[in-house]
């Protein structure tokens, strides 16, 4: 099992920054791979931004690039997504997953993430 605990989420205006911060907890030791979903009112579960510490590369949605950036923290069980030019359209609640099993392609789908955090709150005012 692997807890994920999300925070840094709040209220900015448009064009300003957020860093969002994901902690696992648990059998860490497996994760390989941790990405940021996020949820708009009204809307479907979008993927953010993925991590593959395994291979060393990372990916984002077309609509958050040149935005947002995901990294891994010097703890190893911390990963953090660096938002920065936001925009209200960006308003949603934002949740970190993972997943510690072997999938075959570099990244997972959406159904291969395993533990999911609680998500945390991002609210972007025009």
């Amino acid at each position: 099992q692997v807890q994920l605990v999300e925070s840094g989420g709040g209220l900015v205006q448009a064009g300003g920054s957020l860093r969002l911060s994901c902690a696992a907890s648990g059998r860490t030791s497996s994760m390989n791979t941790m990405g940021w979903f996020r949820r708009a009112p009204g809307k479907d579960l979008e993927f953010v931004a993925v991590i593959n510490w395994s291979v060393g590369r990372s990916d984002y949605a077309d609509s958050v690039k040149g935005r947002f950036t995901i990294s891994r923290g010097n703890v190893k069980n911390m990963v953090y997504l660096q938002m920065n030019s936001l925009k209200p359209e960006d308003t949603a609640v934002y949740y970190c997953a993972v997943v510690t099993k072997a999938y075959s392609t570099i990244y997972p789908t959406q159904d291969e993430y395993e533990y999911w955090g609680q998500g945390t709150q991002v609210t972007v005012s025009s």
